[in-house]
Formats: C-alpha cells, structure tokens, sequence
C-alpha cells in the first residue's frame, strides 16, 4: 500500500479534493439547481484555504437574453457593426460564453466582449477558481481577494431580460421562476470581469454578477438577487475613476414595483433546453411535471 503523503504534497491531495467537490457541484447544479453533496461527502473533504474561497450561494446562476442585438445596441449606446456575433439565449449557464458591456481602455466608450462566465483572477494559478466565482456578494467585494482587485478597475455591465430562480416547496420539490422589468425592457446585471494569462495559450477573459439582499419581490423565493443597475447608472459603475472611491452605494436591491415574477416550466432546470418558450409564464397547477429531460 503507497504511503500517505504529508507536507505540500498533501495539501496538493487536499486542493485537488476541493476542486472535484466544486466541479461536481456546479456541474450537477447546472442540470438539476437543487443538487448538493452530502453533508457526510463534504465534512470528508479538507476545507480549501479561506482567502480564495467565494462562500458562494449561487444566486443568480441562470439567465436569460432575448433581445437582439439591434436592441442591445441601441440600449447600451452601442454601435452595432462594432459588436461582435451573439445570438439570443434564453438558459444562459455558468462557463458559457457570453457578451458583456465595458469602457473601451482606449476611447472610453462602451464596448461588447464576448467572456467566459465564472471569474479567473489575473493572478491564478489555473482557471479552475472559475467554477465557483460565477457571482460576487456585493459585501464582500471590496475585501474578498478573489474580487477586490477587479471591483477598483475592472467592472462592466451583464446585458439580461430575466433571471430564473427556483424556490423550495419542499425537500423533493423546486418550483422556477423568471424575474423580469414591468417595462419588457432588457436590463444590466452589476458585473466584474478579470483577464487571466495561461503558461501557454491565449489570455481568458471572465466574469463575474454580483449579488445583493432580495427585494420584497425575490425573498419569496430566495435570499439573495443579482444586482441591477439602474440604465442612468451604467457609465458610473464602469468609470474607472477614483479607486478610493468605488460606486459601491449602486450594490443594492432593485425596487420591486418596477419588477414582475412568474412561474415557469421546469425544463428550465436543464441547460439542453433553450428556446423562447422557456421564458412563458405557465399555470404551476396544469403544468406537466416531466419536462426536466
């Protein structure tokens, strides 16, 4: 029988645990939301080191985006012919590619870039901290090292028309639901985005949705939203400006009465499934409850 290994070698043995835990989880949650390890498969782990961990609640990990990209760019001040190619999708996961809004280094003007979901830090050693840095707590921003650098002069706007979320009915049962504008309008998640530079390879860029308290409208269904930014917001929270002065004040709840919610088919639950009639509102009585696959 090999000999256990001790010292650094160890502690790889342990860090590697900690990311199969992690990819297993996320993995399974992007099929099925409601799954989790066993507390016994947790506790047998050893715990990954507190400053990279992102104590993640994993709110908001699905959204939505149906609006074109004539609309998007009209809506963020965009000129069309300078955006890059992307289609509507409406069962947006964690570690899909998808387009974010930011201020041109060179212009200042807004720009789209296409990132991967899942934030790497410039200074990681992989890009595997990615599959659980998918959102931000905006309490913890300025300070948690995973987030604090990006949070001072790397911040950028998540273009979305809704987010799912699904609330508990009971041990066995989760019902979705999609949050959307009263107005039907697209809106912007607060979000942060990193460029990490692999040993070999061309340089990843990643991002981050913060996430805030509920508003009365979400803690229904969850503990905490992703943070939406009002549309006169949108240049302040991704000015670079004074890194001792941060615009953290916009890390707050979205008010209620300019949102709706509503219930929708459980297929959702599966990112195989994305087409717009994910995002139709269905009768939680009539609707059938085999749709998951």
């Amino acid at each position: 029988m090999p000999k256990l290994k001790t010292g650094s070698q160890a502690w790889s043995l342990r860090a590697d645990a900690h990311h199969v835990s992690s990819h297993l989880q996320i993995a399974a949650r992007i099929i099925d939301p409601g799954f989790s390890l066993s507390a016994r498969s947790r506790t047998a782990l050893i715990s990954f080191p507190s400053h990279l961990q992102s104590n993640q609640t994993y709110m908001c990990g699905r959204f939505a985006r149906r609006s074109t990209q004539e609309v998007l760019a009209d809506w963020f001040g965009v000129e069309l012919e300078d955006m890059p190619w992307f289609a509507p999708s409406y069962n947006i996961a964690p570690q899909s590619t998808q387009p974010v809004v930011r201020l041109n280094a060179d212009t200042g003007e807004p720009e789209f870039v296409l990132m991967r979901w899942g934030l790497v830090p410039y200074w990681a050693k992989d890009a595997k901290v990615g599959y659980t840095t998918i959102n931000a707590r905006a309490e913890e921003v300025v300070t948690k090292p995973l987030f604090r650098e990006a949070v001072k002069r790397r911040r950028c706007l998540v273009p979305a028309d809704a987010f799912y979320e699904w609330q508990n009915l009971n041990s066995k049962k989760k019902r979705p639901f999609a949050f959307g504008l009263q107005s039907g309008e697209p809106y912007a998640f607060a979000g942060l985005w990193e460029r990490w530079k692999p040993k070999q390879g061309e340089p990843l860029e990643t991002f981050t949705i913060l996430t805030s308290d509920p508003n009365e409208l979400a803690q229904e269904v969850h503990d905490r939203m992703p943070v939406i930014l009002e549309r006169q917001d949108y240049t302040r929270w991704m000015d670079p400006g004074d890194p001792n002065r941060l615009p953290i004040d916009l890390l707050r709840p979205y008010p209620a009465e300019k949102m709706r919610r509503w219930p929708v088919q459980e297929r959702v639950g599966n990112v195989r499934n994305d087409d717009a009639g994910l995002l139709k509102e269905c009768d939680v009585e009539d609707e059938p409850q085999k749709l998951l696959f």
